[in-house]
């Protein structure tokens, strides 16, 4: 493998999440239709993360030894099924099965790509591949919801079918024109150590980065889950608006990604960028409350577009430099605290906002100063990056 294929890793990267992007915005009213209330729903966002934060290091372990191409197949294939199993439910324990089910071999996939990023790439250049993928996954969640919300039109069905349909197409390009990564002497090496531990990943010398990743993950899902009730509840804009909003974030955050991360890596350094995006991140939620157009919005909108992408292809390439244990579990790892940034942050997010609707975006604004600070004084004590 080599590093004419991180095309092929960014097409993979951007068709399985489109299926993601494609029901995320229909899901609700689809468990609506066979009688979930809106407490059912909430269960069946979160089963879904509470199992890829369980799971993700797991698979990724696993990975480092068996390879990253069955543990890539594996998830599509649960992808594949498990989503025309959900359009094809009628009840709301069938779409709660299939939605755990679902968050289990999920796991094995989105981390896995990235370990193979980390294979391909050397040190100096990760940034730049996090970033490629990181571009594909931003340019699913673009398109997703619009592909999404035009089948739901003849069915809320039809999305899970077209979703289900994308996983498997995605799974025939990955068996037959994607190469392993990790050679043999690798994977046999990794089967010979002490099985990888995800807890002295997160509670390691690289604790600050990964406590970084869940606090980024943890404001944006507050933010996810209350943006919608705010800018309806104060300027009585509607979810069609919403829509446009996070389509002008996310078209922003594939470009940054996609085309400026390598270039400013190269030119200011991974700490330099990173910090840049935690201080988007900040602005982004202290402009919120000065906004009250579309535009203005939309446009405050795209400092998370921005901030997102410096930070997350920064912070994993800074963690998979200096990783002691297997890609695969280091990868896991850091989708587990994506997961569990999910999980809580919406529960905050939403008792906060019924306290003040303001709230959650000054605890956003917080929280983005806290690590802030937190990370400039502390970068220097992390590990220097291994030649892995």
């Amino acid at each position: 493998m080599n590093k004419k294929h991180l095309a092929l890793l960014f097409l993979i990267a951007f068709l399985m999440m489109l299926g993601f992007g494609i029901i995320i915005p229909i899901l609700p009213f689809f468990a609506e239709k066979v009688g979930a209330s809106s407490l059912q729903i909430g269960i069946l966002f979160a089963s879904y993360n509470i199992m890829q934060f369980l799971f993700a290091p797991i698979w990724g372990a696993l990975s480092d030894r068996v390879g990253r191409k069955p543990l890539i197949s594996l998830g599509l294939l649960g992808f594949s099924v498990t989503f025309i199993l959900f359009g094809l439910a009628t009840s709301y324990t069938e779409m709660l099965i299939y939605r755990i089910i679902a968050g289990i071999v999920s796991a094995a996939a989105i981390p896995t790509v990235s370990a193979m990023v980390a294979d391909l790439f050397p040190p100096s250049e990760r940034a730049k591949g996090m970033g490629i993928i990181g571009a594909g996954i931003g340019l699913s969640f673009v398109f997703g919801p619009a592909i999404g919300g035009l089948l739901s039109t003849y069915q809320f069905a039809y999305p899970f079918f077209a979703s289900g349909g994308v996983a498997f197409l995605t799974l025939l390009v990955v068996l037959f024109a994607l190469p392993e990564s990790l050679p043999p002497e690798k994977r046999a090496e990794h089967r010979r150590e002490k099985r990888g531990n995800p807890l002295v990943a997160l509670f390691g010398s690289l604790s600050l980065l990964y406590t970084l990743l869940f606090i980024v993950s943890f404001s944006f899902a507050g933010l996810e889950t209350t943006f919608a009730l705010y800018i309806n509840d104060l300027y009585g804009f509607t979810s069609k608006d919403l829509g446009y909003m996070f389509l002008v974030m996310g078209t922003i955050s594939a470009f940054v990604q996609g085309g400026l991360i390598g270039r400013m890596v190269k030119r200011l350094g991974e700490v330099s960028v990173l910090s840049i995006g935690l201080l988007l991140y900040a602005a982004g939620f202290l402009a919120i409350l000065y906004s009250d157009s579309f535009w203005s919005f939309a446009l405050n909108l795209s400092l998370f577009g921005a901030g997102q992408g410096m930070i997350r292809a920064t912070a994993t390439a800074m963690i998979t430099q200096r990783t002691t244990q297997g890609q695969g579990i280091t990868t896991g790892a850091i989708s587990s605290m994506d997961s569990l940034g999910r999980i809580l942050g919406p529960l905050v997010g939403g008792a906060i906002y019924q306290w003040n609707e303001n709230g959650p975006f000054l605890l956003g604004a917080a929280l983005m100063a806290l690590i802030f600070l937190l990370f400039r004084s502390r970068y220097r004590y992390l590990p220097e990056p291994t030649s892995q």
